[in-house]
């Protein structure tokens, strides 16, 4: 899974121009394999998404799939994204900075669950079948047990400091790894609901699903969330149409941490109370689409790079940092 990124001032006078081009780039390397004819290596699902960071920064991000790590490296060779990046200098993009983010789990620290099965998201376009329902569902701790990895290992994080990075919009920063990062995408879509319950749904779920990712991007640090985006995925042709889709894309020091989160807070509780008002109100006939995607990762399953970004994006602020120049 891979986020490939850019972020520039919303006040920034070139931002449409500049992040057009930009955007028909990074597309383009995603189609260039589809061209060639290389089914192997090519991502087999992507979406678009955006969202204004705290620093007032606009991010757009293609958040990308392969079917393995390999496939992936062979693909950035191929479609010539590895030479683009590596060649690409921090002063160059003026106002507009760079992050890649990979992960590379493996399947025993995957875990994926949908509320519908008809119409799959991320990872499950890569799927051989569906399992149908599970039993290590809607109960706390439920996640972690859907995790193979679980049956024998603790999962423990590694508390990291924060750092002050200076200088970080005219350079290129690696950011290390660190033991069981756990990472979580959580997508809401409302798109095939009836007037009724589309009214329902942004009226009364969708505010305190905000407010709670609100907490998470701007006080997450007090229960181990490193950084989380809120992101509203958009048109691949006019990246200004959002659709009725969005996601939180989080960034914790530990499984244990999100679940302390889910578990404990207020700002979660509130979202899953509201939830349970909101099936019970509809009389359980309910046709938004939940999913989420959890991974927790080994450190040489992590990839943080980011070039010309401002201190506060993804992980720089979050733990060590490996200046790759």
């Amino acid at each position: 899974m891979a986020v490939i990124g850019f972020q520039y001032p919303v006040a920034s006078s070139q931002q449409d121009s500049k992040s057009s081009g930009i955007r028909e780039k990074l597309l383009g390397f995603l189609q260039s394999s589809r061209q060639d004819g290389d089914e192997d290596v090519r991502p087999k699902n992507h979406v678009l998404a955006t969202y204004v960071d705290p620093a007032s920064y606009h991010n757009e991000a293609i958040f990308a799939y392969w079917p393995s790590a390999s496939a992936y490296s062979t693909w950035t060779e191929k479609s010539g994204f590895a030479a683009f990046w590596e060649d690409f200098n921090p002063n160059q993009g003026g106002e507009v900075g760079w992050f890649l983010e990979v992960f590379s789990p493996s399947m025993d620290r995957f875990e994926t669950v949908f509320s519908n099965d008809t119409l799959p998201e991320g990872a499950a376009h890569m799927r051989e079948r569906v399992s149908g329902p599970v039993s290590e569902h809607v109960y706390w701790g439920s996640m972690r047990d859907r995790l193979a990895v679980s049956q024998r290992d603790g999962l423990e994080g590694e508390a990291r400091e924060g750092v002050e990075v200076r200088d970080t919009k005219s350079r290129r920063i690696r950011v290390a790894g660190s033991k069981n990062l756990c990472v979580i995408r959580s997508g809401q879509d409302w798109s095939g609901t009836n007037e009724r319950e589309r009214k329902l749904y942004l009226e009364t779920m969708h505010p305190v699903l905000v407010k709670g990712m609100e907490f998470l991007t701007n006080e997450g640090s007090e229960v181990g969330c490193l950084n989380n985006r809120f992101m509203d995925v958009v048109n691949h042709s006019d990246p200004t149409r959002p659709t009725d889709k969005t996601f939180g894309l989080g960034y914790f020091d530990s499984i244990a941490s999100l679940e302390g989160w889910s578990k404990q807070h207020k700002t979660h509780l509130d979202i899953f109370g509201r939830f349970l008002q909101y099936t019970a109100e509809l009389q359980n006939n309910v046709t938004l689409r939940l999913f989420h995607e959890v991974v927790v990762l080994r450190p040489e399953q992590q990839f943080f790079e980011y070039v010309g970004c401002h201190p506060g994006t993804g992980l720089l602020g979050s733990m060590a940092v490996d200046v790759a120049s």
